[in-house]
């Protein structure tokens, strides 16, 4: 672990409730004979991050009970229905007077991105300004690294499944690009079909 490391929180949205899923929370599903999140969790806690704020939705009662998030921060967003950037609201405000500087943000349905394009992307970190993104072939993906300076800026424009879409358009060339596309896959476990995707 570097020094920096305490300094930036891994921030894990996992509220989803699988709408194109039958209805089945993404955070429950088994990978590796674990649920999702547990996976999704491990990885930000081996790319270098300290602390770890999971942000629930759909059946978090169900999630607190089956998952092994000892050590992580839990956080309820009650507006998840309303979409991933309530859940990036609701994770970014948690993080508020914890002393953490920036935020790595990563998503529960991408378990084809692992510790060694996070640890990259961590990598980027230079202060609360920071402002950095995972690349897969020069695109912009994730995880994202959003420091503190951006917090506010970005909660104030994530609506509905949006995130920081917005926000990262419209600060485009402050975003430091890190190429992940020789370490991990980008993919979204959305439908039926993307369930065999996991292992």
């Amino acid at each position: 672990m570097t020094d920096n490391d305490d300094r930036v929180a891994g921030l894990l949205l996992a509220a989803g409730g699988g709408r194109r899923l039958g209805g089945r929370p993404k955070a429950l599903l088994a990978h590796r004979g674990r649920p999702l999140v547990e996976h999704a969790a491990d990885v930000l806690r081996a790319a270098g991050c300290a602390r770890v704020h999971v942000v629930l939705g759909a059946r978090a009662d169900t999630v607190r009970e089956r998952a092994a998030l000892g050590g992580c921060v839990l956080v309820d967003n009650p507006d998840w229905e309303r979409g991933m950037g309530t859940s990036l609201r609701a994770g970014l405000a948690s993080l508020a007077g914890t002393g953490a500087r920036a935020a790595l943000v990563s998503l529960v349905d991408q378990p084809g991105i692992g510790a060694a394009a996070m640890a990259r992307v961590l990598a980027a970190y230079r202060d609360e300004t920071s402002l950095a993104s995972a690349a897969y072939d020069g695109v912009r993906g994730h995880p994202v690294l959003l420091g503190a300076a951006h917090w506010a800026g970005v909660a104030a424009t994530a609506t509905g499944d949006r995130g920081a879409r917005a926000y990262l358009r419209e600060h485009a060339e402050a975003i430091a690009l890190v190429e992940c596309g020789d370490v991990a896959r980008p993919y979204d476990i959305d439908t039926e079909a993307d369930l065999g995707r996991l292992e």
